[in-house]
């Protein structure tokens, strides 16, 4: 057996180049927002814009502000040389004619258009080579395949997959019409569609902040009411205070006890008790039901042994969601999103809620910084996607670390926030209906100052001052301070399951799934976290990024030595439904294209279980410098985001000129040397 520094894995002699470990990804900064610009704050898609502001130079204060954030990322949208109106290319009479702003020349669009695109399968393209694939490939649209019709129209890249052409009776030019497959158009309307589409009419009343909030009103109304008593009690108890400390320096012993007082205090504290219950309905709810939904009442989740994709910021899109739906997984949740962008009607922080059918049980996260935000949030997603059953619970994120969304007050703020975060939850559970409430926090904000016990303890129960009314927790073994510089805590993990278990024994409520998460990177770690330490299942993060054929091997109970033909198989298959959700359209594609990118500048960090002297692999263990079984192999394993590239090429076709990739890790950027 090698000898290799502490930390590297464990490649056997055969395969291994150097025990010198490669370069170590830095999850932190892969955690951050995507940014608009280069990491070098240089526009990388565009030259200067003229107002010289690429030229100036960024003070200190602007510099430390744009640390740490990925804010130095751009993707600038490729589209056609030549464009055309979207409703000419769908085929359909565009209501503006000639005061169309777009071109409406379909003959001069299609001969400048560049040629069709082939998806060839993975046999045919490591038997033939990529070029000969693509020329002997017959030419499928994902989009058509899937749907019975192409939305794109003459726009897509797979246009001859859905067109016909037919010659006209004087010998004239020939006419060109899109084919519609009425049959898988029937079928597709039931398990294909997309659901969770909000109209422009509601983003409209959203941006212009009309959209009606009634149970949100009432709730924050009985806050304000709340607040007040408990500010008129303390001025109260003040004076009393103030009545015996003067009597006690007047030499007079006899402490008085104002009955009146007594009994409005105690009173007032009866009615904000029964105030904040979550089965208490709200006086202006003109939206609910007229009995209101009691926490018992709700949809009970029933996640005992079931395996859970975490939110994962940018590569957890619904492309990737699907292709670990392939692998196996149960439930999904969407990328985190932002309770303000929700309220202003953002386009693209609403795009994230969108579920496929495949998607058994499906959420949504959002995180906010107060109950003014979260609630609204929760109600507007109750009312808009909740009534036709596209959601199946909403997730509030307190482990965020990153310090755009902490200082905020949101993320993993809240763990020190714990008044502000049961009248959040506890109001979502008021707005959500019959959609249950999750939790997903951190252990704590500082090493060494663990607060989710506590946290956890207060959130179960059925609201007020019996708990919050949360349906599920899931706990990341990790402080906000620690990131990902150690290990996962998983025996404080199982300490927090013990109080909570041991709070619903004492009150006899109805207990709820806990998740641990935090280093699950194979089979043998899942099934080891659930036997040990108690939980009902562990959330699985990084270790779906870099393999997500992770969900097979927890299903299967085994550790997959997975080829690399198995592994190209899985990119053909998320490059397609890619191009089944971003388009197939030039756009699409490269849109396709940069998160395909961005799914292999994790998964290249794979090392292959056949290549190791020792199982299980361990997720932080660094690789040495090795060679795989084959040349393929060698390829998936490369750090370079020219091979990325290289690979999505073999299925969307040459990178244009224009594209450009930066990844959130430290590693090289791809610009086109076209």
């Amino acid at each position: 057996m090698s000898v290799f520094p502490d930390g590297t894995a464990p490649v056997k002699a055969e395969y291994l180049i150097s025990v010198d470990p490669l370069p170590v990804p830095d999850d932190d900064a892969a955690e951050g927002g995507q940014g608009s610009r280069s990491r070098n704050g240089r526009d990388t898609t565009e030259a200067n814009d003229g107002g010289g502001r690429n030229n100036k130079k960024r003070s200190k204060e602007e510099k430390k502000a744009r640390q740490g954030q990925n804010k130095n990322r751009r993707f600038a949208k490729v589209r056609d040389e030549q464009d055309i109106c979207f409703k000419v290319a769908a085929g359909i009479l565009c209501e503006f004619g000639a005061d169309c702003k777009y071109n409406h020349d379909l003959q001069a669009y299609l001969a400048a258009k560049p040629p069709d695109l082939r998806l060839p399968t993975v046999d045919r393209l490591l038997d033939a080579g990529v070029e000969d694939a693509a020329d002997s490939q017959p030419t499928l649209c994902p989009i058509f395949e899937e749907f019975g019709e192409c939305k794109y129209g003459f726009k897509c890249r797979y246009l001859s997959a859905h067109i016909q052409k037919s010659s006209s009776e004087n010998g004239g030019t020939e006419s060109l019409s899109l084919v519609v497959d009425e049959e898988k158009k029937a079928c597709a309307a039931i398990s294909a569609k997309e659901v969770n589409y909000i109209g422009g009419e509601t983003q409209k009343l959203l941006r212009t902040k009309k959209y009606p909030f009634p149970v949100t009103d009432a709730y924050l109304l009985e806050l304000q009411e709340a607040g007040k008593r408990e500010q008129e009690i303390e001025k109260e108890r003040k004076r009393v205070k103030e009545e015996e400390t003067e009597k006690a320096e007047a030499g007079d012993d006899t402490v008085v006890v104002a009955e009146p007082e007594q009994s409005l205090d105690s009173a007032a504290k009866v009615q904000e008790r029964t105030a904040m219950d979550v089965t208490s309905a709200p006086q202006a709810d003109l939206d609910t039901p007229d009995v209101p939904m009691r926490f018992s009442e709700k949809n009970r989740l029933d996640w005992k042994g079931k395996t859970y994709l975490a939110p994962l910021t940018t590569v957890g899109n619904l492309p990737f969601r699907r292709l670990c739906i392939s692998y196996g997984v149960d439930i999904t949740c969407g990328e985190m999103g932002l309770s303000t962008s929700f309220l202003s009607g953002s386009k693209e922080e609403w795009s994230l809620v969108r579920r496929h059918p495949s998607e058994r049980t499906f959420g949504v996260q959002i995180a906010g910084n107060k109950p003014n935000t979260l609630v609204p949030t929760a109600e507007v997603l109750a009312r808009e996607c909740g009534s036709q059953g596209g959601i199946d619970f909403v997730d509030v994120n307190c482990g965020c670390p990153i310090d755009l969304v902490f200082k905020t007050g949101s993320g993993s703020a809240l763990l020190d926030a714990p008044g502000k975060l049961g009248k959040a939850l506890i109001g979502m559970n008021k707005a959500l209906g019959s959609i249950p409430v999750t939790l997903k926090l951190r252990t704590g904000v500082k090493d060494g100052r663990n607060t989710a016990e506590k946290l956890m303890t207060r959130a179960v129960g059925g609201g007020g001052e019996s708990g919050w009314g949360v349906g599920c927790i899931t706990l990341h073994g990790r402080t906000r301070q620690q990131r990902y510089t150690k290990l996962a805590d998983w025996e404080y993990i199982r300490q927090c399951v013990d109080a909570v278990r041991a709070r619903e024994a004492d009150e006899d409520l109805p207990p709820i799934p806990i998740f641990g998460n935090g280093d699950c990177f194979s089979s043998h770690d899942y099934h080891s976290a659930v036997e040990r330490y108690h939980v009902d299942g562990v959330m699985v993060g990084r270790g779906a990024l870099i393999k997500p054929w992770i969900f097979t091997e927890i299903k299967e109970r085994r550790e997959w030595d997975i080829s690399s033909r198995e592994r190209l198989e899985g990119i053909r298959r998320l490059a397609e439904f890619g191009l089944s959700h971003f388009g197939s359209d030039t756009s699409g594609i490269n849109t396709t294209r940069r998160y395909l990118c961005e799914a292999l500048s994790f998964q290249y960090r794979y090392v292959p279980i056949g290549l190791l002297e020792v199982l299980p692999a361990k997720i932080n263990d660094r690789a040495p410098r090795f060679r795989g079984r084959d040349e393929l192999e060698n390829l998936l394993a490369s750090p370079n985001s020219a091979d990325w590239v290289k690979l999505s090429e073999m299925f969307l076709g040459p990178a244009p000129e224009a594209f450009v990739f930066v990844p959130k890790h430290k590693s090289n950027a791809y610009e086109s040397q076209g």
